[in-house]
């Protein structure tokens, strides 16, 4: 009796006080309207109808209004109300828009859309600029759901994902909401304060939607949706777009509205396809109804994007501005598939704000004090979009299992069943947790280390690691342990560490590990074991050199203060040459036999590569990343770099007491990193190095700079910007001054897509360089030429270049390099 008593005085409290206005939207025969911006008349106050057709409108108080429904296709209808009380129910039946031609003389010379874009084109800027100072309301909402899920992925179970799956595997794997305060004044970013945030099946969850993750502006030249893709009012938009006039109509104010279909003019351009709508005289866009296949996009596991905003106009600010906007999205990758979609609504636009001087920061996003705790009833009173049956739905379902999710009885089965140990493990890797305590204990497969080098033969890694999670995994302990056999040298080396996260808001952590490993002697490891394992046993040439080191060392890192990184470790090392151990290869080639384990004197199979000594490393650098942007949430700092400046790394290495006081030595070091977008021409990145040695002339060859280099004709890392392409490892090992520069230029399209026929391959053209500068010799250079973007369907990641290398002027050898481009 009391629940029924609560329950009756919770609806009366809700339908007595919330002030709005509500109703339905429906074509003439009846259809429910999805998407349809409803707002208040020469306002920014308004809403969109959800897919159900229905829409909430929250006002301050009674009295007359004029009500505005506008809806892409259908005439804009406008209905003017006395309200008395609330809730105020106002229905809208929207009828075809009579679209036509007959006003529009068409030349045979000049098409009339072409006309329109250009005057388009024209006011771009000064449309833009009305609008670069303003603050708003926004709300956004984001769904994705998946369809047919596997079981299992590359062997490993899935399960049903916390319950979003049903009995087909299909469900609602994410559900969230935000209403933030946005800020804006330009050049600055978009500034966005979220006042309540909700997760479906996460009461202390924050959400991960944000206006700056959905701010599509076609005022920009481009529209980043993992890569650039052209605004149809873009200043170069002729280079990539046919333009169709497929009529004109009047808005409820009189305003000419042309209707525009647009066409990429080539297949794999990385342009939309659709129409806008472009307002007569203002030149301002009036609407946006567009998509673009993730083919075009290049971001393969997506099927297709489609965006759709919505304007209104002001007379007061005489302006038209952003009032909807839905971003939807189709997907499939691994066999998953699903959709899904973010809708958004500004509103209570200003666009005369008095921001003080100060007001603006590198913070751009942050939550207000309890925004996650904000009760049902504020959502049903606040949320300007109402649910769909699905979407509440998930809300209640998700919530109610909630509690029995989180409680240890049902942590504990969960755990009984994913702790029993399976004859996969043996493969796979075993893990123990126990998600009450948030720890959890972790076996690795002796099978997946499993490599091969001419020092310890056949050898393999166990990981055995312990971590503990604290504060909902903002800080947490590993202790671990990797263990390493070599059936060649027939020796067990081994390695502890300890590691303590303290916080995610400047990620300070602290370090120890300890014990002996055999190191390649670039410590960037430029050969990993698996191409060094498949190029010794096929092709006997047994790249890595090791050598046997046993050592102490601690570690810190903290952000100082934004965009301010230190890193520093102490060590203690003891090194040890080791030899080649086997000749043991899959093919034996008769000319060829494997090199010493020196790099230095590759035939030199006597004699050690140096001898054994001891050495104290300090090693302090410090990352600057210039006006970086970030993220305050409650679970975190997230930092976000500002691409128009470079990100520049200071550091400093010093040996000292060594064995052998020769051995000591001082480094200092430089590193300079960008990526510059371009426009419509691609993306350039580079990274330029340097540094200088002092009292160096006779320290260990284990502790000059050495270039990583290549020899294999693969590169598996993904990264190009840190190695070259065709130099041998150890060739130019300096302790002298030295320079590198590594860049990179990937046109996306910009070439590849005007070449008739290469066109249809959807490949992306790249050019690059790497130089090395060292004391006494003639720079070493690198030119290659190379295409990206290769592989079949949804999976194209494979990427080859052609590289000429050079010694001066004088040209050394040409290589074929097969790699995967990330």
């Amino acid at each position: 009796m009391t629940r029924l008593l609560l329950c009756l005085v919770t609806f009366l409290y809700i339908t007595t006080s919330f002030s709005q206005i509500t109703g339905r939207v429906t074509s003439v025969t009846g259809e429910n309207l999805p998407v349809v911006s409803v707002y208040l008349n020469d306002t920014y106050i308004g809403t969109t109808t959800n897919d159900d057709g229905v829409y909430e409108l929250s006002l301050s108080k009674t009295g007359d209004y004029t009500v505005v429904f506008q809806y892409l296709g259908y005439k804009t209808v406008k209905k003017t109300i006395t309200v008395t009380s609330f809730p105020f129910t106002l229905n809208a039946e929207l009828i075809d828009e009579d679209i036509s031609l007959g006003e529009v003389v068409i030349n045979s010379k000049d098409n009339p859309a072409d006309i329109i874009i250009r005057k388009t084109i024209e006011a771009r800027k000064a449309n833009l600029e009305k609008q670069n100072t303003f603050s708003a309301n926004f709300y956004s909402r984001g769904l994705l759901k998946i369809k047919n899920a596997p079981e299992k992925i590359f062997g490993q179970e899935i399960g049903d994902l916390g319950g979003a799956l049903d009995s087909t595997r299909s469900g609602i794997i994410y559900l969230s909401e935000t209403i933030s305060k946005l800020e804006y004044q330009a050049p600055k970013p978009l500034k966005e304060k979220i006042i309540a945030s909700k997760v479906s099946g996460n009461d202390n969850g924050f959400s991960f939607n944000s206006a700056n993750s959905v701010n599509f502006n076609f005022y920009d030249n481009t529209i980043n949706l993992g890569n650039a893709l052209i605004s149809p009012i873009a200043d170069y938009a002729f280079n990539y777009y046919r333009y169709k006039l497929v009529g004109v109509f009047y808005d409820d104010k009189g305003h000419l509205i042309n209707k525009i279909e647009i066409t990429p003019k080539r297949e794999n351009d990385k342009a939309f396809s659709g129409f806008v709508y472009i307002v007569e005289d203002d030149w301002s866009l009036y609407a946006v109804d567009v998509s673009v296949t993730g083919k075009r996009a290049q971001v393969n596991p997506v099927d297709v994007f489609a965006i759709k905003q919505s304007y209104a106009y002001s007379e007061s600010d005489a302006i038209w501005a952003k009032i909807s906007q839905v971003f939807e999205f189709k997907f499939g990758i691994l066999g998953i598939t699903g959709d899904g979609y973010f809708t958004v609504v500004y509103s209570d636009y200003d666009f005369a704000p008095n921001f003080k001087d100060d007001h603006f920061t590198r913070e751009i996003l942050s939550f207000e004090d309890n925004s996650n705790k904000k009760d049902s009833i504020y959502w049903l009173q606040k949320r300007p979009v109402p649910l769909t049956q699905p979407e509440n739905k998930d809300y209640i379902k998700k919530d109610s299992i909630q509690l029995v999710q989180n409680s240890k009885p049902y942590l504990d089965s969960i755990d009984s069943a994913d702790n029993t140990f399976k004859i996969t493990d043996i493969i796979s890797g075993y893990r123990f947790q126990n998600s009450h305590k948030s720890y959890s204990f972790n076996v690795s497969s002796p099978l997946k280390g499993i490599n091969f080098n001419t020092v310890q033969g056949f050898n393999s890694f166990l990981d055995v690691n312990f971590m503990k999670n604290y504060d909902d995994f903002n800080k947490y302990l590993s202790i671990g342990t990797k263990i390493n056999y070599g059936e060649a040298d027939d020796r067990i080396r081994a390695v502890g560490n300890f590691r303590f996260k303290f916080n995610n808001i400047n990620d300070r952590f602290i370090s120890f590990s300890g014990g002996i490993k055999t190191e390649q002697f670039n410590s960037a490891a430029p050969i990993s074991p698996l191409i060094n394992s498949i190029s010794t046993l096929f092709f006997e040439d047994n790249y890595m050199k090791l050598y046997d080191k046993t050592f102490a060392e601690a570690t810190f890192s903290q952000e100082l203060f934004n965009g301010f990184r230190l890193y520093s470790s102490l060590a203690y090392e003891r090194r040890k040459a080791l030899f080649n151990h086997t000749d043991y290869t899959f093919i034996n080639e008769e000319r060829d036999s494997y090199t010493s384990n020196n790099p230095r004197e590759p035939f030199n199979y006597l004699m050690p590569s140096f001898t054994v000594h001891n050495i104290v490393k300090l090693n302090v650098n410090a990352r600057i990343n210039f006006a970086q942007n970030f993220y305050s949430r409650p679970d975190g700092k997230f930092n976000i770099n500002n691409n128009k400046y470079p990100t520049l790394t200071l550091g400093y290495e010093k040996g000292l007491g060594a064995s052998n006081s020769n051995y000591n030595f001082d480094t200092f070091k430089l590193d300079l990193q960008q990526e510059v977008v371009v426009g419509n021409k691609g993306v350039l990145n580079y990274n330029l190095k340097g540094g200088f040695f002092a009292n160096a002339d006779a320290i260990a060859f284990i502790d000059y700079h050495h270039f990583n280099g290549n020899q294999t004709n693969v590169n598996f890392r993904g990264s190009y910007l840190n190695s070259y392409k065709n130099l041998p490892y150890y060739a130019l090992s300096t302790n002298k001054n030295y320079a590198e520069v590594h860049a990179q230029h990937n046109f996306k399209g910009f070439i590849m897509n005007k070449i008739p026929l290469l066109n249809k391959l959807n490949y992306n053209m790249l050019i690059s360089t790497n130089i090395a500068y060292t004391d006494n010799n003639k720079p070493y250079t690198e030119y290659a030429i190379g295409i990206d973007n290769l592989g079949l369907g949804k999976y194209r990641f494979l990427r080859v270049d052609y590289v000429r290398s050079y010694q001066g002027t004088g040209f050394i050898n040409d290589a074929v390099l097969f790699g995967i481009s990330l």
